[in-house]
């Protein structure tokens, strides 16, 4: 009888290190795929052509959530890191988007429907950039931002979770 105690102790100390180091499924429309390229774990990239964001978990494989990247002319590329983190934030157009759109107000507080941050924000080194939730659900797999990196609310709430302040972003 003791033998199976311990027997069954060790199964359950063994499971709870296996789900301890495993990384978790998304919680949303992300997929566990493979991937060819070796990047350290815990990097954000993005692959605009794709407009497919891929968080690292291993060597050779990452969860892929599918994205909203810049239009035409809004694109950028490089090597960047998360600045801040921020749940329901508040969005202040950036001069470029006041001036497509002057009859924006000078800030949206965070939370309300015509706020784009959507649920939670990380912005990049910079300040110019960030990986976000939307109000726009549609717009997601699309080329359709000033150069920030959206995703279904249900996504960036579990990549948020994920990732902390000085997590690697590589933007292809």
């Amino acid at each position: 009888m003791r033998g199976k105690i311990i027997q069954l102790l060790a199964i359950v100390a063994a499971s709870a290190c296996v789900c301890a180091i495993a990384p978790q499924s998304a919680r949303a429309r992300g997929d566990v795929v493979t991937m060819k390229e070796a990047f350290v774990p815990g990097t954000i990239l993005v692959r605009t052509n794709e407009r497919r964001l891929y968080y690292v978990t291993g060597i050779g494989t990452a969860i892929r959530y599918p994205v909203g990247v810049g239009r035409a002319g809004k694109q950028w590329s490089g090597t960047s890191y998360i600045s801040g983190k921020y749940v329901r934030p508040a969005w202040s157009p950036p001069a470029a988007v006041r001036r497509d759109k002057p009859n924006l107000p000078k800030m949206i507080a965070g939370g309300l429907s015509g706020n784009p941050m959507g649920y939670a924000a990380m912005t990049l080194a910079g300040g110019q950039y960030a990986i976000h939730g939307t109000n726009q659900p549609g717009s997601i797999g699309h080329f359709v931002s000033y150069g920030c990196i959206r995703m279904y609310n249900e996504d960036i709430i579990d990549l948020y979770d994920r990732v902390s302040v000085g997590t690697r972003v590589v933007v292809q």
